[in-house]
């Protein structure tokens, strides 16, 4: 991996630069596609290996849970064992623990495979997905980098929204193919990176092992603890418990790493104004972009009556405005700096997420669409430029480091806003349908309690359904109560986008240039393939 030039598309070095973007994104693509397949494979799993509804939430979260607690360590061993290695071992984990859980044993055993499974899987897109990102921006020079890493993240936002389709059409061949069809991308993307003459470039350091146990475990007690708040309930002592030790821990990981010779993150980079300010971004736009797709499928199915093909096709329309905003979000990015896609991105964000809450009890895709893709177009925008102004900023060239720190805020945002919001989603659908129920006759004892299995029902792994033997006017009723119920979803989500706009507000607006990174570089910082330095930019 030399020195690349910054144009010259028919240049062998742009054709490498070609073959890393497609290895990365064929690799990358698994986590995406992973965090939304199973879902829509859980009845079948559920039936065919008789696993409990309990053990299948964790089947579902183990693999979420994984993923929080190891980004981190992944992004750091990225540094130190060398981007290429580690993105080629962290596929080959995933891969092989991925077809582990398609050939999953019948019997009493099958529940704890999977969930164990799921678990390496979790940790093998851990250590994958920080590298990955980081070989692309090793490769890539500052000025062409942004709309690299737009398409970058506007395939992989892509890919999200195919989960649902993919894993209904594989599903209904065999719930296996879910993870087996992972073997053949993992092919591929192997055979791409070794094709392109990536060189791996190690730096050996020591390792942070505390801080590495300090923050899995803080991410992974806070993160169960929020997971199971919709099972356990707000009001259980474990989900308290499991949130408050979590954080607990998370604060003695960044007192730890603060004292440390050779920290796992270099709490330091928080001082830069831009980068803290990219982050927040991400946070509070994460709020909305990854749980949209969990809420909308579901919507999909139970509101508008679409099977799991068409709630994925539903999601789709949300990409038909992300996948443009995101390549436009690039080249604003690499021309104008962050600042003013993530402003214009989280303003049309707020506004689309909340003219599509008004839409959404009009239970007709024609009403809504428009909304939707304006939605995806502001999240579009200001994923690429907060993302890569985030990895532009690193100290010394730590890139896999600053991509776990990126990629943790991230999956902790999304983790906190599918807790909140899918409570918020049970609690207002519940007091609708119980009113419903009671002007239907029922006494207001037995409605709530009817109310309550009800929206059960409709948000678990049952596959939408309303229970057998509803009347057809009750049906419609409960379809609009569940409707309503994502609405108040919707609002909390442009909320989110609205406090980001707030933030991105404080960006200082400067670049991370050639020249300005020539001017901050610390000693002993390593030049990236395309000439420009690794540290914060001014």
């Amino acid at each position: 991996m030399g020195s690349q030039p910054a144009s010259g598309a028919s240049s062998p070095a742009a054709a490498s630069q070609s073959l890393t973007l497609a290895a990365m994104m064929f690799a990358v693509s698994m986590t995406f596609i992973d965090q939304t397949i199973v879902s829509i494979a859980a009845p079948s799993i559920i039936r065919e290996l008789g696993l409990s509804s309990a053990g299948m939430q964790w089947v579902v979260n183990a693999y979420l849970l994984s993923l929080a607690a190891f980004f981190a360590l992944g992004g750091r061993l990225a540094d130190i064992l060398g981007h290429k290695r580690m993105m080629l071992i962290g596929t080959l984990t995933f891969v092989v623990s991925s077809a582990l859980c398609g050939a999953a044993p019948s019997g009493s055993g099958a529940e704890t495979w999977l969930i164990v499974f799921r678990a390496v899987q979790g940790l093998g897109a851990a250590l994958m997905f920080p590298a990955a990102l980081a070989v692309v921006v090793e490769v890539f020079p500052l000025e062409r980098r942004g709309r690299a890493l737009a398409l970058f993240f506007g395939v992989a936002g892509g890919l999200t929204a195919i989960g649902p389709i993919l894993g209904g059409w594989l599903t209904s061949w065999t719930w296996r193919a879910i993870f087996w069809v992972n073997v053949p991308v993992a092919i591929v993307a192997v055979v791409l990176t070794l094709l392109a003459g990536i060189r791996n470039t190690p730096r050996p350091e020591p390792i942070d092992w505390r801080g590495a146990a300090l923050v899995a475990i803080g991410m992974g007690l806070s993160v169960l603890g929020l997971q199971q708040a919709s099972t356990w309930g707000w009001d259980s002592a474990a989900t308290w418990l499991c949130i408050g030790f979590g954080l607990v821990f998370l604060i003695l990981f960044v007192l730890a790493e603060q004292r440390a010779v050779d920290p796992l993150i270099k709490m330091r980079v928080f001082r830069d104004r831009a980068f803290a300010v990219d982050n927040a971004v991400l946070f509070f736009a994460m709020m909305a972009f990854v749980p949209v797709f969990f809420f909308a499928s579901v919507y999909a199915q139970v509101a508008l009556g679409y099977n799991a093909n068409q709630a994925g096709l539903y999601l789709l329309v949300f990409f038909a405005g992300f996948a443009p905003g995101s390549q436009l979000g690039g080249r604003m990015l690499d021309k104008r700096g962050a600042k003013a896609p993530m402003l214009l991105g989280t303003a049309l964000g707020a506004v689309g997420f909340a003219f599509w809450a008004a839409k959404i009890t009009d239970l007709s895709l024609g009403a809504q669409w428009w909304c939707i893709v304006l939605g995806g177009a502001g999240i579009g925008l200001l994923l690429t430029p907060a993302s890569t102004d985030a990895v532009n900023r690193a100290i010394g060239a730590s890139y896999g480091e600053v991509t776990g720190i990126t990629q943790t805020i991230r999956n902790y945002s999304a983790s906190l806003s599918l807790a909140v919001l899918g409570t918020v989603l049970l609690n207002t659908t519940t007091s609708k349908i119980t009113s419903t129920l009671t002007q239907q006759g029922l006494p207001s004892g037995v409605a709530h309690s009817t109310a309550e299995n009800i929206t059960q029902n409709l948000t678990g792994h049952s596959g939408g359904t309303a229970p057998s033997g509803t009347s057809s006017g009750t049906l419609d009723a409960i379809r609009l109560d569940f409707a309503e119920g994502n609405r108040y979803v919707l609002y909390g989500m442009a909320g989110a986008l609205a406090v980001a706009f707030l933030c991105a507000r404080l960006h200082p607006g400067t670049r991370v240039t050639r020249d300005t990174q020539s001017a901050e570089r610390p000693a002993g910082a390593h030049l990236d393939p395309g000439g420009a330095e690794g540290p914060r930019g001014a």
